[in-house]
């Protein structure tokens, strides 16, 4: 009898239903005990290795890249690996980011040996459960696969807990088992949605009903509701901004975001009134969000540290609907999901209030009832144009401040460059400086809520990869301290030739936001006083990286800038594709003042006395 030649393996199948969800490129670092599947999924042909330098920069190319684009993957080896990437995919989970982590692990043999007579090889634990155990708390499915037979559902079901659920799922594989035979893929992968029924359908029409009672209880003073919509994380991860895009130009309501769901949509939508971030907010959306409307509808957004900056809760004048339910003031109505409730709401307003009726200009309308101050715009379009006309160049003022850096940035992004771009901005100051910028959709990026500092770097390289984002370059705001915990991402973009624009905002080596959150009287205007010693750091030139990632055909350019008319001319030379700056990722150590920090964070600092 001659031998059958399997048509399929399970590395074959893994690779396969991988593609099948869209997946173009795999994040990782190699080990031997993963070898076999690499050397597949290079035979396929559908899912290209990116090889970083760490398994943590590999997990945050893979969120980055699964935020923008549905889903990612990310492969490491057992134990040494996988608890270097735990991290990410904690951040995913909490995050609610579909990220596939897939762990080699030492052969059945090795741990049969390891049962009989106690030998532990390379990366073997006594525990045999260690690396399930620990994943098991931060994925919604964590699977161990030891059986050929049994791989094809194992590896179908995480993927549809993965998709279904948008968070992170656990495949554990055994070395040998990659080249065992097991049946082809039969039936597509296909998200699972829970059933809408005729119950779902009685509380989502009593969640709505309530939304219109607050919207009428809470008048404004010339009789007119006045609601405003808070949009957030939820639109993003459950792609409904075509939604939201509709609910808001159909009844004209205005609407913020939250930071996480900074330019879900087009944030040139007349209806757009800002970025809402609590105390931390531009005084003007503040202004209008908090004190001028008279009631907030929350939509898909979450009661974050970040999203509330300052703040410790909403209020009964809120609704927010979220995780799965709505908050009406003091009533909650379960199982009420976002995309049935963003569809229901419109036709709603629509039918209460007319095609456009709630269309308005809250910065206008506020400022026109109790008088706007000197140097207030005097409505939306100019408070628009007024993040943008701050930024122009400017050459008289002698230090670059962290304000100076993203107002500058942002009249660059809308008034001087041509090309697309994809803002990354890691934790801290760095977040609540960037929160402000005025850009498309789909062009923002952050960690809103696990804030992993370092996490931009390697995003970058996921954000520069996902189809969708492709042709857009990353520009990256990442702290002196974060930029220390991933500086070797770079090599990846290096390697790759993505041209990256990297800002290291170097305030003095010092961990600004951490000296805030313990000390703010520290930046009460005492130039002469010292931070904490413990948030000091070792100082780096961090420009000359550059020539250390650098190959003979992989170019990188670092750049040091303390001015504003050395930002000025940095930003020229960015939109000159034939300067030999834009070959390649270029690194920017902007050199700030110890004592500077975004004015958003001004309401923690105390008053000089």
């Amino acid at each position: 009898m001659s031998a059958i030649t399997p048509t399929c393996t399970v590395a074959r199948y893994l690779a396969l239903r991988l593609a099948e969800l869209g997946i173009t490129h795999l994040f990782g670092v190699p080990g031997n005990h993963l070898g076999p599947f690499l050397t597949t999924l290079r035979a396929e042909g559908d899912i290209e290795w990116v090889g970083t330098p760490t398994e943590g920069g590999a997990g945050q190319a893979a969120d980055a890249y699964a935020r923008i684009h549905g889903v990612g993957a990310a492969a490491v080896t057992y134990s040494v690996g996988a608890f270097n990437l735990l991290n990410s995919c904690g951040g995913a989970y909490v995050e609610r980011v579909p990220l596939i982590a897939v762990n080699a692990c030492p052969p059945y043999e090795q741990w049969q040996n390891f049962r009989a007579v106690g030998l532990l090889t390379s990366h073997m634990s006594p525990r045999a459960e260690s690396n399930l155990d620990v994943y098991r708390q931060v994925t919604v499915d964590a699977q161990v696969i030891s059986h050929p037979g049994l791989a094809p559902a194992q590896i179908d079901a995480a993927l549809t807990a993965c998709i279904s659920e948008r968070r992170p799922v656990y495949l554990e594989v055994m070395e040998d088992l990659w080249d065992e035979p097991c049946p082809e893929p039969t039936e597509p992968i296909v998200r699972r949605e829970r059933p809408f029924s005729a119950r779902n359908q009685a509380m989502l029409e009593d969640a709505v009903h309530a939304i219109l009672a607050l919207i009428e209880e809470h008048p404004g003073p010339y009789g007119m509701p006045r609601p405003i919509v808070w949009a957030g994380e939820e639109v993003d991860r459950y792609r409904l901004g075509g939604e939201l895009t509709e609910l808001v130009e159909a009844t004209g309501v205005p609407f913020c975001t939250t930071v996480g769901a900074k330019a879900v949509v087009d944030e040139d939508l007349p209806q757009f009134h800002g970025v809402y971030n609590g105390k931390a907010s531009h005084p003007d959306v503040y202004g209008v969000f908090k004190e001028w409307a008279t009631c907030r509808i929350g939509l898909g957004a979450w009661s974050t540290s970040k999203n509330l900056g300052g703040e410790q809760s909403v209020g009964t004048d809120w609704v927010m609907a979220t995780h799965g339910g709505v908050s009406v003031g003091t009533s909650y109505f379960p199982d009420v999901q976002l995309a049935h409730l963003l569809p229901a709401l419109q036709d709603a307003l629509v039918k209460a209030y007319g095609s456009g009726g709630l269309s308005a200009d809250y910065y206008a309308e506020s400022y026109s009832h109790r008088g706007a101050p000197a140097d207030r715009p005097a409505g939306l379009a100019q408070y628009r144009a007024s993040l943008s006309v701050s930024g122009a160049r400017s050459r008289h003022v002698e230090q670059l401040t962290y304000d100076g850096v993203f107002d500058r940035i942002n009249h660059f992004l809308g008034q001087e460059t041509e090309e697309n771009w994809t803002v990354v901005s890691d934790a801290a100051f760095s977040l609540i400086g960037s929160m402000n910028l005025s850009l498309s959709a789909g062009g923002f990026l952050s960690q809103i809520s696990w804030l992993s500092i370092g996490w931009s770097v390697g995003a970058a390289t996921g954000a520069a990869l996902a189809p969708e984002r492709e042709h857009a370059r990353p520009m990256v705001f990442v702290g002196d301290g974060a930029f220390q915990e991933t500086c070797q991402e770079i090599s990846t973009h290096t390697r790759l030739g993505l041209r990256s624009v990297v800002f290291v905002m170097d305030n003095g080596h010092l961990y600004g936001i951490e000296q805030m959150l313990v000390h703010p009287a520290y930046y009460a205007g005492q130039n002469s006083a010292e931070p904490d010693f413990y948030n000091v750091l070792h100082p780096w030139q961090y420009d000359r990286l550059a020539e250390v990632f650098a190959g003979e055909d992989t170019p990188a350019n670092g750049v040091s800038i303390a001015h504003p008319s050395e930002l000025d001319d940095l930003l020229s030379r960015l939109t000159n594709p034939h300067d030999p700056l834009n070959a390649g990722p270029l690194l920017v150590r902007v050199r700030l003042h110890r004592h500077d920090y975004p004015r958003a964070m001004a309401y923690k600092v105390p008053r000089a006395s």
